[in-house]
């Protein structure tokens, strides 16, 4: 748990009052990374990159960020961070929430406590520092929330169940809130990256493999999903580096007329219309073709 006196692990330039504040978390890495390198460059933003861990984004200092420790799943980290940076600039004028993980199984066997610490990390410590920036921002009279969700919150893969659950959620927490806190001038955007080449599926499938018995009911099936990702990510064709995401947030951030979603990847964009357009049983029939369930 970090304290508010040990909490600033070092700073690029100095704070401007008159510059907009960003506080972007889970910036240690993939998306949350890039987009903290390419705000930073902005001379009208002032950029607060953060991460459980100072040590792992030291450097982004050197680009322009300050650089902060904020743990989405501790209270006292997150009321620090966010005090900090309304002590230098009044409020936060922008936060994009980008922290999260995905943590793979079939619904039957994997473990619910996996889950809970999965939903503390994509939607409570989302939700709660919404919660924790919107008082500053109703005063101010404007502001920007950008929530880095996923396509996984528009369509299902087998054995991402719950992962896929926690992006659902944070679809239905986004949709509210923009309409909540459009009266007092805070604009509301989700961001819906598809396949990204960053440490996520590494990630995923380290989970995956810990979750899943390996002679069990559902081996196959595990075991397919496991090669479907692995080769999805490596696919030019079908995923996209993380400034490709940074490039969507910046412009949700700093446009006067941001939208109200971005879906990133031409890839993400066909499967979600895809599901849009077939339905489920159809949908279902396609997925049989990839997924080996025997």
């Amino acid at each position: 748990m970090t304290t508010p006196s040990e909490h600033t692990a070092g700073s690029g330039r100095a704070a401007d009052a008159k510059t907009t504040a960003v506080l972007i978390t889970g910036t240690s890495s993939g998306i949350g990374r890039a987009a903290a390198l390419r705000l930073a460059r902005r001379p009208d933003l002032t950029v607060y990159a953060t991460a459980r861990r100072t040590d792992s984004i030291a450097d982004l200092a050197a680009a322009g960020a300050h650089v902060l420790a904020l743990d989405v799943t501790d209270e006292a980290s997150m009321r620090a961070a966010v005090e900090e940076v309304e002590a230098a600039h009044g409020f936060v004028g922008a936060l994009v929430n980008n922290a999260g993980y995905g943590a793979y199984g079939t619904v039957e066997e994997t473990d619910l406590d996996a889950v809970r610490r999965q939903f503390e990390t994509n939607v409570f410590g989302l939700a709660r520092m919404a919660q924790l920036v919107l008082p500053g921002m109703r005063r101010a009279g404007r502001g920007r929330i950008v929530n880095v969700g996923s396509m996984g919150g528009r369509l299902v893969f087998p054995v991402g169940g719950y992962y896929h659950a926690s992006k659902y959620a944070v679809e239905a927490l986004t949709d509210a809130l923009r309409f909540e806190a459009a009266p007092f001038g805070v604009r509301v955007s989700l961001v819906e990256p598809g396949l990204i080449r960053t440490g996520f599926a590494a990630t995923a499938s380290g989970n995956l493999a810990g979750q899943a018995a390996p002679s069990g009911p559902y081996s196959a099936l595990n075991q397919s999903a496991e090669h479907q990702m692995a080769q999805g990510y490596r696919s030019p064709l079908l995923s996209a580096r993380p400034e490709a995401v940074a490039r969507v947030i910046d412009h949700a951030v700093t446009n006067s007329r941001p939208r109200t979603r971005y879906v990133v990847t031409p890839a993400a964009k066909l499967l979600v219309h895809t599901r849009r357009l077939l339905g489920g049983r159809a949908f279902d029939a396609i997925l049989r073709t990839q997924f080996r369930t025997a």
